[in-house]
Formats: C-alpha cells, sequence, structure tokens
C-alpha cells in the first residue's frame, strides 16, 4: 500500500493499518523499532482472524505488501549508513 494511501482520511483496515502507518511515518530510531514490533503484532492478530475465513482476499494481499514493507524499514533502520534514520 502507497504512503499517500495511508495518509488519507479512511483506513480500509483499521485492525492493523494504523499501527502499520505509525511504524512507515516515524522517525525516531528507538520509537521505530518499537513501532515496527506493534504493526507485526498487529498484523499476526489480524491473518489469525482471517484464517478462519476464506474471503478478505484483498485485505491479504495489502497485508503481505505491508509485512514486505516492515521488513525493509526494519533493516533500514538498523542499518549505519549516513542518512539512515539518524
Amino acid at each position: 500500500m502507497a504512503i499517500p494511501d495511508l495518509l488519507s482520511s479512511e483506513i480500509l483496515y483499521p485492525y492493523w493499518q494504523n499501527e502499520y502507518a505509525a511504524a512507515l511515518l516515524e522517525l525516531d530510531r528507538e520509537t521505530l523499532k518499537e513501532r515496527i514490533t506493534a504493526a507485526e503484532d498487529a498484523i499476526e492478530r489480524r491473518l489469525r482472524q482471517l484464517s478462519k475465513d476464506s474471503n478478505h482476499h484483498a485485505e491479504r494481499r495489502v497485508i503481505h505488501d505491508a509485512l514486505i514493507s516492515l521488513q525493509l524499514l526494519k533493516k533500514f533502520s538498523q542499518s549505519d549508513e549516513p542518512g539512515m534514520l539518524q
């Protein structure tokens, strides 16, 4: 899901999307780690809920993309490269 979509007034998947958006927008490295964990936990809870239902294909695709984004964000947050979340 693109960042501009998250900044719109409509949250399509409130079970986890608020935590995900908070992680994407966090600038402090230490707080970012907490936000990423919170987003991953919220997504994991939602996936457990969805496991009981064969619908929600669109949300599952968005979750997949969000998890990839969180993995990249986690990698960048642990980087010592200049310009990476100082």
